[in-house]
């Protein structure tokens, strides 16, 4: 005999319905979020006013925020940007969380408290059992002290496994949904992706416990890892690459200290293959974003590689991830994080990774020009998203400069090495010019 949950199933209209001027919302971190309740929110517009909605990375446009009719109506408030929300930045209504995100639900309940938390998830089990489904980051810690949960059950979400369920009787309310759970598409890794990730490769040893980012140099490392013996995971974000690497027998996590044999992630993000992957899959496991990404317990793997990416790095080693200037780009997400729990480990390594160049628009002639990302100094108004004293390895597609334990000199010169060629003499008059180095 099945649970019977029939009597807390509404319409996406009355949930809509239960939203109360001033109501604070969190919704599921990117593929997690109700995508139905967020597409049809702004109908209420004439409803209600000041509400303020958070949510990260994620993957729709919806009308509430990107219509600038409604910037008065509603506020979103998110601990990551993507395209959507840069685009519509400029509307005044969409707003940037500086977090941590082994600390972003904690902090961010310890200033408001959701009013409603509405996610996507699993039709319950017959046992009334939900699956969160792809993300159990922050949603737990919400839906135990929202004043109204609301769940979209779906049954084309999969069915995984770790601190990621929630019976029938926590959650208020019920949504039946039947949309499938946005697919990312899959690209081939460019050359330049395949030259950084075969370079960070060569610094993993076997047996180690792998954290990939987001983007085309994470999933080049993870084709360059394919030869690679008895590797563990302990990510952030599970992804396709380390389906692959599973699939290619270079991951088996019989050395990890902690969850051994298991993959450990806190949301998933990907293509429809790996949500059928990850479906009734017990080796993967969702944990808790203040458990996954908590630095001390990330350290307690051995031989922790921790690879993100970057926008900007200055000769300092300051790693500048998330803002162009002052304009927000993505988040740190998990780079501070991961960064230092790998270093923590024994025989950990960090790894920053970016192209040495970047095609940008020069705004007095509107032509796009290359400039270096290796810089002097970082943009004004720039965010640090990991500090110069949290570096380890940065990669370029020429090379590999080590920055742990290094001087400011000797940081200089390592990273000039390995910037485009065109512009090292350009940074070493800067940098001598700043007082970075000087000539002896």
């Amino acid at each position: 005999m099945r649970y019977d949950y029939s009597s807390k199933v509404i319409t996406v209209e009355d949930a809509l319905n239960l939203v109360k001027p001033n109501d604070y919302i969190v919704t599921g971190m990117c593929i997690a979020e109700a995508k139905d309740f967020m597409s049809k929110l702004h109908t209420i517009a004439d409803k209600v006013d000041e509400v303020t909605v958070s949510n990260c990375i994620p993957m729709a446009n919806h009308e509430f925020f990107s219509n600038p009719e409604y910037r008065n109506k509603f506020m979103l408030e998110t601990w990551f940007y993507t395209g959507p929300l840069r685009q519509y930045h400029k509307n005044g209504n969409v707003s940037y969380i500086p977090n941590h995100l082994h600390l972003a639900a904690t902090k961010r309940l310890d200033y408001k408290r959701p009013n409603i938390y509405v996610g996507a998830a699993c039709v319950p089990d017959k046992h009334g059992n939900i699956s969160l489904s792809l993300s159990t980051t922050y949603e737990k810690k919400m839906i135990e002290v929202a004043d109204i949960s609301i769940l979209e059950i779906n049954p084309n979400f999969p069915r995984t496994f770790g601190d990621i369920q929630v019976h029938v009787s926590e959650i208020d309310y019920l949504i039946e949904t039947d949309y499938a759970p946005h697919a990312l598409p899959q690209t081939e890794p460019s050359e330049k992706d395949k030259v950084i990730g075969k370079y960070i490769a060569d610094y993993v040893e076997d047996r180690s416990c792998i954290q990939l980012g987001i983007g085309g140099i994470p999933n080049a490392v993870a084709e360059a890892l394919v030869d690679k013996k008895d590797l563990g995971i302990h990510t952030e974000m599970f992804s396709d690459g380390m389906m692959k690497l599973y699939r290619a027998g270079a991951i088996t996590g019989k050395y990890k200290n902690k969850q051994k044999g298991r993959m450990i992630a806190t949301f998933a993000m990907g293509s429809a293959e790996l949500y059928e992957f990850l479906d009734d899959n017990p080796c993967v496991e969702f944990l808790d974003g203040d458990y996954t990404n908590d630095p001390y317990v990330i350290a307690l793997n051995d031989n922790q590689i921790s690879i993100n990416t970057s926008l900007e790095v200055d000769l300092t080693g300051q790693c500048a991830s998330e803002s162009l200037g002052s304009t927000q780009f993505s988040g740190t997400g998990g780079q501070s994080d991961t960064a230092i729990g790998a270093q923590n480990s024994k025989g950990g390594k960090s790894f920053i990774a970016l192209y040495s160049t970047a095609m940008v628009r020069n705004k007095e002639t509107g032509e796009k020009e290359e400039v270096s990302k290796i810089v002097s100094q970082l943009k004004q108004g720039a965010a640090v998203s990991l500090s110069r004293n949290d570096v380890d390895y940065v990669v370029t597609e020429y090379g590999v400069a080590q920055l742990r334990g290094t001087s400011i000199k000797d940081r200089v010169e390592r990273l000039i090495a390995i910037a485009h060629p065109k512009f090292r003499a350009q940074l070493m008059e800067e940098a001598k010019a700043l007082g970075l180095i000087y000539e002896r």
